[in-house]
């Protein structure tokens, strides 16, 4: 019976891994425009606001935080970056900013409306969105103004289970604050874009995160499928090892 159930979980071993690896390949593309709300998908609402600054307390430093603007954005994730990756040697360690935990770049509006999303890559670094395309068609067609890397500041435990949810093709709603943020301690400091329309250094939205929603998920079916083998992977992994030390071995016959 042991060696029945060491050979069988050999065979769920390679059907879970071979599962997991089509499944990780697939998950984070990019979906259809349809199965967008476009009405809700459009440009950022951004407010002058009055709120005078205020210090936050998290990961051992204190902050102060500038609001500058109120904002809401609804858009697709279409990249990220965490803050605690491993090779982000930056916001940790150099700057010692707990704060911002994680960077979502996203694009709404005619973006996603032609499509011309799923004709494009997108990549992020540790404070950087990237974009690319293959010809100049596609590029004529990609609005910049409607894309934005957006620097996400919370001290929140439940908001930033909310946030770091977040995946690729994931329609999200956002409110906050446009703010620039520093720590007295050792110096740092960083601003904001209020703009839509900048490129370059400082381009990118630096958000004190108030409220996070995901509207719609994207690829929820391969994601689940994703989760299960995966799960199923590492209980039969275990299993293996455990009856690989307690099953007897198979004594010769001659």
């Amino acid at each position: 019976m042991l060696h029945l159930l060491e050979s069988l979980s050999k065979w769920v071993i390679v059907i879970s891994l071979a599962v997991l690896l089509i499944t990780f390949l697939s998950k984070d593309d990019l979906p259809d425009p349809t199965i967008y709300d476009l009405d809700r998908l459009t440009d950022p609402k951004q407010k002058k606001t009055f709120r005078s600054p205020f210090s936050v307390e998290t990961g051992g430093q204190s902050y102060k935080i500038n609001p500058e603007f109120s904002y809401q954005l609804e858009g697709v994730v279409v990249s990220y970056h965490d803050a605690d990756a491993l090779n982000d040697i930056y916001h940790h360690d150099s700057w010692e900013d707990f704060l911002n935990v994680r960077d979502l770049c996203v694009i709404w509006g005619e973006n996603i409306g032609s499509g011309v999303y799923q004709e494009m890559s997108f990549r992020n670094d540790t404070w950087t969105c990237w974009f690319s395309w293959t010809d100049a068609e596609t590029g004529s067609r990609f609005k910049g103004e409607q894309l934005s890397n957006n620097h996400i500041l919370t001290d929140d435990i439940e908001l930033k289970r909310f946030l770091m949810s977040a995946e690729i093709g994931d329609h999200i709603r956002l409110e906050g604050l446009l703010a620039e943020y520093e720590n007295p301690s050792n110096g740092f400091n960083r601003g904001t874009s209020t703009v839509r329309t900048d490129r370059g250094n400082g381009a990118c939205e630096t958000i004190y995160l108030e409220r996070f929603e995901i509207v719609q998920k994207a690829n929820k079916r391969i994601r689940s499928v994703y989760h299960t083998a995966k799960w199923i992977l590492i209980i039969s992994l275990g299993l293996f090892v455990i009856l690989f030390f307690i099953t007897p071995v198979k004594k010769p016959r001659f």
